[in-house]
């Protein structure tokens, strides 16, 4: 079956968002004088969080996971694979959570767990692309980019079989 990517959110549009979730997570930590710990889930997020962490006027430090649950469908596996732990401790600080996409939420829901389990002060969420259509496990977004009820996108560090990653805006996928 041939596929086409279709244009979804221009570069632009993502570039005027990235800034404006930069002031809110800034205005979120306003009263907080420690660093807060900025955690990108590889590889997706990687492209969105070198934007956004240079937007937040705050003192943050960063640190990285792997994990998955997708491999190279478009359709979830029901276990997530983690692959890369964190090196920064977590205990007594703040961790905000900088995910690409939250499609199922199980992923998420399993990473903001461990987490929790290392006794932070919070855990928040930062998505770019929040989509509901295939939402299985709850969980709460405190920062979004753009909610998207349904689609397999790609662009922007969102990838299919690791391919698409660098493209400047983000697309979805439509199969023909």
């Amino acid at each position: 079956m041939a596929q086409k990517i279709v244009p979804l959110i221009k570069e632009d549009e993502i570039k005027k968002r990235i800034k404006e979730l930069g002031q809110e997570i800034t205005l979120a930590y306003k009263d907080v004088d420690s660093p807060i710990v900025c955690v990108c889930i590889l590889k997706g997020a990687v492209i969105f969080f070198s934007d956004l962490i240079r937007e937040i006027d705050k003192d943050v430090e960063i640190d990285f996971v792997r994990l998955s649950s997708y491999r190279d469908k478009t359709s979830p596996d029901e276990k997530v694979i983690f692959s890369k732990d964190l090196e920064i401790p977590i205990k007594n600080r703040h961790v905000l959570v900088i995910e690409d996409i939250v499609d199922t939420g199980a992923t998420l829901a399993y990473l903001k767990k461990v987490l929790e389990a290392r006794g932070p002060k919070s855990v928040k969420i930062c998505t770019l692309i929040h989509k509901v259509e295939r939402r299985k496990i709850e969980v709460y977004i405190d920062f979004y980019g753009f909610k998207i009820e349904k689609g397999f996108l790609v662009g922007y560090g969102l990838d299919f079989a690791e391919k698409y990653r660098n493209l400047k805006g983000i697309f979805e996928i439509i199969e023909e």
